[in-house]
Formats: structure tokens, sequence, C-alpha cells
């Protein structure tokens, strides 16, 4: 397993935020959601990142296994948890869902990207977790 500095983590958020810069050039704002994640998974395979769609995320509730999953958008290199939107703006639930999602698996760092954007630049937040 690779070990994962905060260099190492700054230059893959930037080759997954290029990815998506490449996938929001191809397609345009006003698509739906599954349509950007499905092109940002195939843009990041082609850098050769691992990349997993729509992974389970188990919910542990005071030690007892909640029978209902979450679901992450994207795990990029079992570290960078990517969220996907197509929304008219991010409001702060977003990125407090993303924080969730990264304290649940224990993940170090999110991308919040919203392709419903004139420019991706304006749609990405990045979510630390301070584990």
């Amino acid at each position: 397993m690779r070990a994962w500095n905060e260099e190492a983590l700054k230059d893959l958020s930037g080759h997954v935020i290029g990815a998506a810069i490449e996938v929001h050039k191809n397609l345009g704002p006003g698509l739906l959601e599954g349509i950007y994640q499905e092109a940002l998974a195939h843009e990041m395979l082609t850098l050769g990142l691992n990349v997993s769609r729509e992974v389970d995320l188990p919910v542990c509730y005071k030690g007892c296994l909640l029978g209902k999953a979450l679901r992450l958008d994207l795990l990029v290199e079992e570290i960078l948890i990517i969220e996907v939107k197509s929304v008219e703006r991010l409001v702060p639930i977003h990125g407090a869902q993303l924080l969730s999602y990264l304290r649940l698996a224990g993940k170090p760092l999110g991308l919040l990207l919203n392709f419903n954007v004139e420019t991706l630049r304006q749609g990405v937040k990045r979510v630390v977790n301070s584990i």
C-alpha cells in the first residue's frame, strides 16, 4: 500500500481536478451527475489512477452496523473521496455531507465537484478530514 503524505495528496487532487476540467471542457454544464461521474472515472482511469465508482460505505452507530450503507460517488487510490454534483450552486450542506463521508470512511481528503458551472474552477471545493 502506498504511503500518502500531504504532498502526495496534493498531487493526487491536482490530477483529479485536471481530469474534471477536461470532462467539463468536453461535456459542458447542465447534464446529470451520473454522466459526469462516469466520464470522470474514465478520464482518471486513462491517467492510470485506481478508481472505484459507487462504493458502498457501511455505517456503524454506537457499535451497531446499520442496515443502510452510504454510497460514495468515486473513490480514488483508496484514499480520496469525490462527490459529484450538478447543481445551481454548492451550499454548506454539500461540504458537510462530504466531511461526514470522510469521517465515516476514515479518509483524509475529499473533493466536491459541481459540474453545473461556467468554468469548473468555480465548482471545486476541497474538504479535509483532520483524522
